[in-house]
C-alpha cells in the first residue's frame, strides 16, 4: 500500500490551477476518499514569474516537462495544457514510463485516442479522460463502466455549450447569428476566434471520443462529418417553431449494418423531445442501449470548475487503485477495421428554405426537380417577403429521402431562373 499518491501537473491554466487548489485545500477529504494523501510534486508552466491563485512552492514549478514526467514519485500525470502537441508526446512518454494519465484534451483523444488506449493497455496503466467531452457532466465513465454490459445503439447529444447558447438566443429572442455570437463572446461563452465551436469542430472531436467508446471502434475526428451553424437565420427558427421543432447543433452516432454513422450538424428536433428543451450553455447526451433503454446525461459541459471536477474524479479513481495495489482495469479493445458510413448514405427528412420569384409555375418547377429524384413533400409554407420585388419564401419539409438525392436536387433547384437563393437545408431528426 502506498503512503501517498504522487501527482504531476502538465499545465497551470485555469483548470490546472483549479486542480492544484483543490488538492491543496481539500487534502484531508481527498486522503479519506483515496486511502492515502495525494501529493502534488510539481507543475509544468510556461512562465515561472506569473502570479498564480494556487499557492505552490516556487521549486515545484518547472518549464521542463521531463521534470514532471520522469519524477520518480509521480504516479499520475495530469495533462491540462490543451492542444495537440506537445501534449500528445507528453502523454505517450508518460505511458511508456508506466505512469497513469488523466487528460482533459479532446483534440488529442479525438485524433489519437485509439493509439493512446492501445499503448496504455500494453503498459498496464490507466488513461482517463472524463473532462474531454462534457466537462462536469459524466459520460466517459458510464460508457466505460456502467453501461459496459449493453450494446450501444446510438449516441445523440448537444455537446458544445457555446453553440447551444447562440442557438437558444436565436430561438428565444429572434436574434441573428452575428448578434447572438457577439453576446456569447461578451459573456465569455465564446472565444475571440470561435471557429472551432461555430463550425462544429469542437463537437466533432467530442463525438469521435464518444463513438470510439460506444462502439468499441477506432473512430477519429476525420471520420466525423461536421457542419456549423453560421448559415442559420432567425427565419429558420420562426419556421421551425411553426412546424413544431427546435433547432440544435446535434452530435449523432449510430451503428447499422456493420457501419458507424458519425455526424455533427444543425438538426430539427421535435419540440416534445428532451434534447429540444436543453437551452443555454448546458449539454445533454442521450445514449440508447439494448438493455438499459434510453439514458440521458444532462449538465454543464464546460467552465473551469466543472472541468476541474471531472479531472479530479479521474485522479481519485486512479489513486484508489494505486493505493490498493489494484492493477489497472483493462481498457476496451478497439476494432480498427470499422466501416464509416458516409454522409451521402444518410436517409432522413429535410427542411429547405428557398427565396424565389413570386410568379405562376415556380412551385411546379421545384416539385418537378424533387419528384425526378424521388423526393416527396410532407408540407409546404409560402410567404411573401418583398411586394415591390415580387419575391417569396418557400419552406419545404420532405418525407424521408436520401442525402445524395437531396444534395443533387438542391444544385438543380439553385440553377432554376425562378430561384434567387437556397436559404437553408436542415436535416430533421426523428425519435421513436
Amino acid at each position: 500500500m502506498e503512503n501517498s499518491v504522487g501527482i504531476g501537473l502538465l499545465g497551470m491554466g485555469v483548470v490546472g490551477g483549479g486542480v492544484a487548489q483543490v488538492i491543496g485545500g481539500k487534502s484531508d477529504e481527498l486522503a479519506k476518499m483515496i486511502g492515502a494523501p495525494p501529493m502534488l510534486h510539481g507543475a509544468l508552466v510556461r512562465d515561472m514569474t506569473k502570479p498564480r491563485a494556487a499557492n505552490l512552492p516556487a521549486d515545484s514549478l518547472t518549464t521542463r516537462a521531463d521534470d514532471i514526467i520522469e519524477h520518480p514519485m509521480v504516479n499520475i500525470v495530469v495533462e491540462v495544457m490543451g492542444g495537440e502537441q506537445p501534449a500528445l508526446d507528453y502523454i505517450l512518454k508518460s505511458i511508456s514510463l508506466g505512469k497513469h494519465v488523466v487528460t482533459a484534451n479532446k483534440e488529442v483523444m479525438a485524433k489519437h485516442g485509439a493509439d493512446i488506449l492501445t499503448q496504455a493497455r500494453e503498459q498496464g496503466v490507466q488513461v482517463l479522460f472524463e473532462a474531454s467531452v462534457a466537462g462536469g457532466t459524466p459520460i466517459i465513465a458510464p460508457l466505460l463502466r456502467d453501461l459496459v454490459a449493453n450494446e450501444i445503439v446510438s449516441v445523440n447529444g448537444i455537446i458544445n455549450g457555446t453553440t447551444n447558447y447562440i442557438l437558444t438566443k436565436m430561438a428565444q429572442e429572434g436574434q441573428d447569428f452575428a448578434v447572438a455570437l457577439a453576446d456569447a463572446q461578451a459573456l465569455g461563452y465564446a472565444e475571440s476566434d470561435p471557429t472551432n465551436d461555430i463550425e462544429g469542430i469542437d463537437a466533432a472531436y467530442k463525438l469521435a471520443i464518444l463513438s470510439t467508446l460506444a462502439f468499441r471502434a477506432s473512430v477519429s475526428d476525420a471520420d466525423v462529418y461536421s457542419e456549423g451553424i453560421t448559415h442559420l437565420t432567425a427565419q429558420d427558427f420562426r419556421y421551425a417553431r411553426e412546424l413544431g421543432y427546435a433547432i440544435k447543433l446535434l452530435a449523432i452516432a449510430d451503428k447499422a449494418n456493420g457501419a458507424v454513422n458519425v455526424r455533427v450538424h444543425p438538426a430539427m428536433v421535435p419540440e416534445d423531445v428532451m434534447l429540444a428543451k436543453v437551452d443555454g450553455v448546458l449539454n445533454a447526451i442521450e445514449v440508447q442501449t439494448d438493455l438499459a433503454g434510453r439514458v440521458l446525461f444532462h449538465g454543464r459541459g464546460a467552465g473551469d470548475m466543472p472541468t476541474t471536477s471531472a479531472v479530479l474524479a479521474d485522479v481519485v479513481h486512479i489513486a484508489r487503485n494505486v493505493v490498493r495495489g489494484v492493477d489497472a482495469p483493462p481498457l476496451p479493445m478497439l476494432n480498427a477495421d470499422v466501416r464509416i458510413s458516409p454522409i451521402s448514405a444518410l436517409e432522413t427528412k429535410y427542411y429547405m428554405r428557398l427565396n424565389v420569384e413570386e410568379r405562376p409555375g415556380v412551385f411546379a418547377q421545384i416539385l418537378k426537380v424533387l419528384g425526378d429524384l424521388d423526393i416527396s413533400i410532407a408540407s409546404a409554407i409560402q410567404k411573401e417577403t418583398d411586394d415591390a420585388a415580387r419575391r417569396a419564401e418557400i419552406v419545404l419539409m420532405t418525407h424521408r429521402a436520401k442525402e445524395k438525392s437531396v444534395q443533387t436536387a438542391l444544385k438543380a433547384i439553385g440553377k432554376l431562373e425562378v430561384v434567387n437563393e437556397i436559404g437553408s437545408l436542415i436535416r430533421v431528426e426523428e425519435w421513436d
